[in-house]
């Protein structure tokens, strides 16, 4: 249970620096790739803050984010919609980590605020249910 209160812990302190990079009006590009690097690596902090929720409380071990999504709304933590949104989350994940770009990324850097939107949501209801 420790490891998952410093995975959330984690997984915060990563949405709040990904919420302040959102928070850029009109940002230039190298505001942009940053906030698409924040993305990154919170996705990362709470997809497996969500690995480790899912193994102390649930019982359940997944090993991928999409497998971690889909036990996520198994479980009734995440809705359908949220669902589909996440695992598209994931492979746009997949494409800003392995390749670069420019119009993928000014495509996925659109789409930025949904995504902190089901991230945020996600790690609060998971702190909500401990």
């Amino acid at each position: 249970m420790e490891r998952l209160h410093e995975r959330l812990e984690l997984a915060n302190k990563a949405l709040n620096s990904f919420h302040e990079v959102l928070q850029i009006e009109k940002p230039s590009s190298i505001e942009r790739d940053a906030a698409i690097q924040r993305f990154e690596f919170s996705f990362e902090a709470c997809w497996k803050a969500g690995k480790q929720f899912l193994y102390d409380i649930e019982g359940l071990d997944m090993g991928s984010p999409k497998g971690v999504i889909r036990c996520f709304r198994e479980v009734g933590i995440l809705s359908d919609d949220e669902t589909v949104l996440g695992l598209k989350m994931v492979d746009d994940r997949n494409l800003t980590v392995h390749t670069y770009n420019e119009e993928l990324s000014i495509e996925i850097f659109k789409k930025l605020p949904q995504y902190y939107r089901l991230l945020r949501n996600w790690m609060d209801r998971l702190k909500n249910k401990m």
